[in-house]
């Protein structure tokens, strides 16, 4: 698979560099922040991210003074295993390189499948941070160059938190895995109360 950079303008239609603010200190949490072996571990808030200075620049100049969570996605990941997408904008704060596999939202066919061909690699370098658009397909980070990855993972409040309704509106709605969460999974995953819906390899880097 071809490895591209976030610099590259084929990564425009999936985001954006983020320029002007200061990673700095979330960088420094994240380094101090669980990293497993063998497995990825994510929580959608952290206190210690959340008091970092550059919280309300995010806040404020990002996502335009809504109410966001900052959290992490630490671990060790060579696979897609599925794809995710929001209602809203994602900001991935890269504390090592690390390797995000991205698609685009407007792939996914009438009966909610998706053709795992049609997702790219991007390096994103660490101390960088991108926006990754409402409609980007995406899910854990990958490893970059053999090494482990942390990333701080900005989103609206509430974002992949527990469900506590269900429902049965529209046909989508049999993808909806958290809050403002929905997700399709590979098979080979086993990723419990998902629907399974990749077409093709579960891609690795």
């Amino acid at each position: 698979m071809v490895i591209k950079s976030v610099n590259d303008p084929s990564f425009r239609k999936y985001g954006k560099v983020i320029k002007g603010i200061d990673f700095s200190a979330s960088i420094e949490v994240l380094k101090t922040l669980p990293c497993p072996d063998a497995d990825v571990i994510y929580e959608p808030g952290r206190p210690e991210l959340e008091a970092t200075p550059e919280m309300k620049a995010v806040r404020e100049s990002l996502y335009g003074g809504m109410p966001v969570q900052y959290g992490y996605c630490n671990g060790d990941n060579i696979y897609l295993n599925a794809v995710e997408y929001h209602r809203d904008s994602e900001i991935n704060i890269a504390a090592t390189d690390c390797i995000m596999l991205w698609g685009s939202e407007q792939d996914i066919t009438d009966d909610l499948t998706y053709d795992t061909s049609k997702m790219e690699a991007f390096l994103i370098p660490a101390g960088t941070a991108v926006e990754c658009y409402a409609t980007t397909l995406h899910y854990a980070p990958c490893n970059a160059n053999g090494n482990k990855f942390r990333v701080g993972v900005v989103l609206p409040k509430e974002t992949n938190t527990d469900l506590d309704f269900s429902v049965s509106s529209t046909p989508e709605d049999k993808l909806l895995f958290a809050r403002n969460k929905w997700l399709i999974s590979h098979k080979d995953a086993n990723i419990e109360g998902s629907f399974a819906g990749l077409v093709g390899e579960n891609i690795h880097v």
